[in-house]
């Protein structure tokens, strides 16, 4: 069985890829499954960098194929911000609460509607090919919290043609239309077109 890994430590995100690739012949292990997994310096200044980062660094110490992914919420009256600082908006360790509490402070400037999206780059690296592949989730950003479901910026996050944040929503309605569910059903189509699953 051919066996790839998945340069992600999140167990959430692990369980979805798994069940997008499980109809074929693949391991696909995560970095909790190796034993001394690399020390990754998510230092670019876009999703594309952050996830080829991921992607070859890994590759680097283990030689087997690798994908990647980076993801962030791009606010168009914050000029593109949070960006690629999304986890960490309100500082190193900020917390989700934090993060959205920050966004929403430096939107009380701008008038309503606050157009945002989601977007997810994910990568693939083997030695002989790299690639990326994008995925994005328009919506709005609102100022009241709601939903119980999600994480990071969901419960203030409307998508387009919806007036349910996505924390209002089911796993399986989100990623039906999630920007990570689009760039990771792009990357698998990709595979296949180049006979690489089996």
């Amino acid at each position: 069985m051919k066996r790839m890994i998945f340069a992600t430590g999140n167990v959430g995100k692990l369980k979805e890829v798994k069940k997008l690739f499980a109809e074929f012949h693949v391991e696909i292990l995560s970095l909790k499954d190796l034993e001394n997994p690399p020390e990754i310096i998510e230092n670019g200044k876009t999703f594309e960098e952050n996830s080829l980062i991921k992607a070859r660094t890994v590759f680097a110490d283990y030689g087997v194929p690798v994908f990647a992914d980076d993801s962030g919420l791009v606010v168009e009256q914050l000029g593109g911000a949070p960006g690629v600082y999304s986890a960490r908006y309100a500082g190193e360790k900020a917390t989700y609460a934090e993060n959205n509490k920050k966004l929403l402070e430096e939107l009380k400037r701008f008038p309503e509607p606050h157009q945002a999206k989601f977007v997810c780059v994910a990568s693939y690296v083997d030695g002989e090919r790299e690639f990326t592949v994008r995925g994005e989730l328009p919506g709005k950003i609102v100022h009241e919290f709601r939903g119980e479901n999600g994480f990071g910026y969901d419960p203030i996050f409307i998508p387009k043609g919806y007036d349910r944040t996505l924390a209002e929503l089911s796993l399986e309605e989100k990623n039906k239309i999630s920007h990570r569910g689009q760039a990771m059903a792009k990357l698998k189509n990709e595979l296949l077109r180049l006979n690489l699953l089996g």
